[in-house]
């Protein structure tokens, strides 16, 4: 089951992940005119404005009074500053919020909107580009037509899981919010690597990030295992099994499971730092 068309979406935050998602409903064939944005900025609100007759302004509260479903889409640190003069009009229309807000726990955002209905979202930075991984999480009075809603906005921009247990969502940002990073990181590795071994900079470039969308198309394609996939393309005493070699002497594994730990420990404290500034 999708959205209806009539579903009015209202995003407070007009930055990159709200033009992308805004760009993804429509793409979808969701109504131009039902999606409302409000920024402080013209010049967002001008590239926004380019993605077709949606609704721009810098009225927050309008925003609010004409949104069934309203995505928080503004930085963790402003929250809130923008929540907190909108609680009376939220309590009056009541609409299905969706933060994106890294960091920002249900108990912080219902502390400045109110008890409303309530999705948080950990999206990362590929959704930009349609192939986003996001991860949801709802609180109790969320009902099915809610998550659904909020399940529909999100799949835009790429794929949607949910979690039932909050606390997880440190995981979920260790693994696939922060992950990009860790294999754009591998990625200008092996592009040096490439060029310490003779290719110019353009090929090397090109062979690597190639590679790293075709063995991501097939690990998602096949739906095996990454584990047997490594197996398969390892020939016993053949060049992958040489490099391979060095990871596990270098203790590739472990060396990635202490950094993804101490990604979800400092999301854990970020969160808790940004709950101490509200005392």
């Amino acid at each position: 089951m999708t959205t209806s068309k009539e579903t009015r979406i209202g995003f407070i935050g007009g930055g990159n992940m709200a033009r992308s998602l805004v760009g993804g409903l429509l793409q979808s064939g969701h109504t131009a005119a039902a999606i409302r944005i409000s920024d402080p900025s013209p010049e967002a609100l001008a590239r926004l404005s380019e993605l077709g007759d949606v609704e721009v302004g810098d009225d927050n509260g309008q925003v609010v009074a004409t949104s069934d479903l309203l995505v928080l889409a503004v930085k963790p640190q402003a929250m809130r500053a923008v929540l907190e003069p909108l609680a009376p009009s939220l309590a009056q229309h009541r609409p299905l919020l969706v933060s994106i807000a890294a960091g920002l726990t249900t108990t912080a955002l219902r502390h400045w909107a109110g008890a409303l209905p309530l999705v948080r979202c950990m999206p990362n930075t590929p959704a930009l580009v349609g192939a986003g991984m996001s991860v949801l999480y709802a609180t109790a009075d969320v009902d099915e037509l809610g998550r659904e809603r909020a399940e529909t906005v999100l799949n835009t921009a790429g794929a949607v899981r949910w979690v039932e247990d909050e606390d997880l969502l440190d995981a979920v940002t260790a693994v696939s919010g922060s992950g990009p990073a860790y294999f754009f990181h591998l990625m200008e590795a092996m592009i040096a690597a490439g060029v310490g071994q003779g290719l110019d900079s353009t090929t090397s470039r090109e062979l690597v990030l190639q590679t790293a969308l075709g063995a991501a198309r097939m690990a998602l394609d096949s739906g095996v295992d990454p584990g047997k996939l490594r197996e398969q393309v390892t020939s016993p005493g053949g060049t992958t099994a040489a490099a391979l070699a060095v990871f596990t002497e270098g203790d590739l594994l472990g060396l990635t499971d202490r950094a993804v730990a101490a990604a979800a420990a400092r999301s854990v404290a970020l969160a808790r730092e940004l709950e101490q500034n509200d005392d």
